[in-house]
């Protein structure tokens, strides 16, 4: 099984943050350049919640906020779902899957080490089942 420590080493462990009073547009503008749909929000180098694009549709966009003059601290998420280095892939997924989420950081010893997506979940699962299938086919032509 594989392990979050294991993808973070993979992908690396840069996690792109904005502050709780950075302006939901200077969010937006910095997942627009990164290409990212999440930024972890850090309070003096803590964990203070996340932002996602779906709370930008959802929270600015619907109910016809302003982009500059809101805070993220405002339509940011404050109760995070985090996982550790040694979870695994699958118990990441029933996490994302209960909880309708996308997007999990990871923490060591309260510290943020990583973040990860769903992309990174499938990801993974596909290169694991590509290989068991290569080690069927090895096997059956033996």
């Amino acid at each position: 099984m594989t392990k979050v420590r294991q993808l973070i080493s993979d992908k690396g462990s840069k996690v792109l943050s904005i502050g709780p009073e950075d302006s939901v547009l200077d969010a937006i503008r910095m997942m627009a350049d990164h290409d990212v749909g999440s930024l972890v929000v850090l309070d003096n180098g803590k964990l203070a919640g996340i932002f996602t694009e779906r709370h930008y549709a959802r929270k600015v966009i619907l109910k016809g906020r302003s982009s500059p003059s809101t805070p993220v601290r405002d339509v940011m998420e404050s109760e995070v779902v985090c996982v550790g280095p040694n979870y695994t892939v699958e118990e990441c997924m029933a996490l994302m899957t209960a909880d309708r989420i996308r997007h999990l950081p990871v923490l060591e010893n309260e510290r943020l080490v990583g973040i990860i997506s769903i992309g990174d979940l499938v990801k993974s699962i596909i290169a694991d089942q590509k290989f068991h299938i290569e080690q069927l086919e090895n096997l059956i032509r033996g």
